[in-house]
């Protein structure tokens, strides 16, 4: 949520940094929900006041032995006019509320200009991709091959955008999520935590996915709404919610592997074959809680904590700092990891890096103390993932194949495979 001083202070200039990303914010809209809220607010103000000195002179009067009848039927009247106020003020105010939740978070100065992806830039490549001496296949054949990899027995069970995984493919997809695991928490200094896969509304609001991205959930029915989670970050953001922070206890890193669910509503006819796209995936996500001061540089480490993974893993990648017409609704500066596929010869995307500055803090009224201040101002909060367990699978299935349609486990990955070096096709 952006911050109503800010927006009411300068609204041109909130207005020009989010017509960056395309999106035009209604000033009239918001001078009139402004001047309602004035209104309301100066007359209970006043009211109040009146109250306040109508009470005093009620002691007064009692004090000298005087009738007060008439100073207490003010007294009430007083009352029932401001709780009308009030009333009216709470209307306006929840209006505003809802309204700012609809605004996407402002950009960061750095990043680049554009309207779409294909305006992101390069930030630099890591690896170079492997020569074949044969056609390589993608990961959808060598699943086959491998046995491994069913969508067809999926899509019996729960339809289209599912996958089965069995054998070798499984236990490689397992393999995957502990490295990613053992790496941020022994040696990235994350704490790792289990959490919740169902989460209220309240929870994803906090976290931005609602109002605004509700199609994009899967919800389950009952009295009480509750919504499978479309990633992690929506859980552990949310572990500080309601909080004021020792400044201590900050920065903060968690980590947890999670199944997410998506339902993809926004993506409709995009990666339609194979594992890229499903409805259900595992991720290993990250999440920071810092100082404000120190929220770019977290950024940075973040990134790195993402790259180690690909880097490990051997799996070539390029870093691009997406535009502003590309990034997320609640992101003020993100970064994407896309790792090489040989089978579709392009980069795609593996992780997503992001700085969502105080925006998710202030929905969540997520708090430190700052000592300073001596007073309770939002945290910044990142996330990323630590990568996408199903695509890094896709990655190391295509950039690991052999002619006989055979993969080589990655030596980073062996002792979770129990010393296995290859996966071998059946049949």
């Amino acid at each position: 949520m952006l911050d109503s001083k800010v927006l009411r202070s300068d609204p041109a200039a909130v207005a020009a940094n989010l017509g960056r990303r395309g999106f035009v914010l209604d000033l009239a809209a918001f001078a009139a929900l402004e001047e309602r809220r004035k209104h309301w607010q100066v007359a209970a103000d006043r009211l109040r006041a009146e109250r306040n000195a109508n009470a005093k002179a009620v002691g007064m009067a009692k004090g000298k032995g005087e009738d007060a009848s008439v100073l207490l039927r003010r007294g009430e009247e007083l009352t029932g006019e401001l709780a009308r106020c009030e009333t009216g003020l709470d209307v306006v105010q929840a209006e505003v509320e809802q309204w700012l939740l609809n605004l996407p978070n402002t950009l960061h100065e750095s990043v680049p200009e554009g309207r779409d992806e294909a305006a992101n830039v390069e930030l630099r490549r890591w690896g170079t991709p492997r020569r074949f001496d044969f056609p390589p296949l993608d990961h959808v054949d060598l699943g086959a091959k491998l046995g491994g990899l069913d969508f067809e027995a999926a899509s019996r069970l729960s339809g289209a955008r599912f996958a089965v995984l069995r054998s070798g493919v499984a236990r490689l997809h397992r393999a995957l999520a502990q490295f990613m695991l053992d790496l941020h928490t022994r040696e990235h200094g994350y704490a790792e935590c289990y959490v919740p896969y169902l989460v209220s509304a309240s929870a994803l609001t906090g976290t931005g996915q609602l109002p605004k991205f509700e199609q994009d959930l899967f919800a389950l029915r009952g009295d009480k709404p509750l919504y499978l989670i479309p990633t992690a970050e929506v859980s552990l953001t949310n572990l500080v919610r309601e909080q004021i922070l020792a400044p201590e206890s900050l920065p903060m890193r968690l980590a947890a592997h999670t199944p997410c669910f998506r339902s993809e509503a926004g993506a409709a006819g995009k990666d339609t074959r194979g594992f890229i796209r499903q409805h259900q995936f595992d991720k290993v996500e990250l999440v920071h809680v810092v100082r404000p001061e120190d929220s770019y540089a977290a950024l940075e480490q973040l990134t790195a904590h993402a790259e180690e993974v690909l880097k490990r893993l051997g799996i070539p990648y390029r870093v691009l700092a997406l535009c502003a017409g590309d990034i997320g609704f609640g992101s003020a500066k993100t970064y994407d990891l896309e790792a090489w596929l040989p089978g579709q010869g392009a980069y795609r995307e593996i992780s997503s890096c992001s700085n969502c500055e105080a925006f998710q803090a202030r929905r969540m009224q997520a708090r430190w103390r700052n000592p300073a201040t001596g007073k309770p101002e939002p945290v910044h909060t990142l996330n990323g993932s630590g990568v996408a367990v199903g695509r890094a699978l896709v990655a190391v299935l295509e950039n690991y194949q052999e002619a006989d349609g055979s993969v080589s486990v990655p030596e980073a990955l062996r002792p979770y495979m129990g010393g296995l070096e290859r996966l071998s096709p059946v049949g």
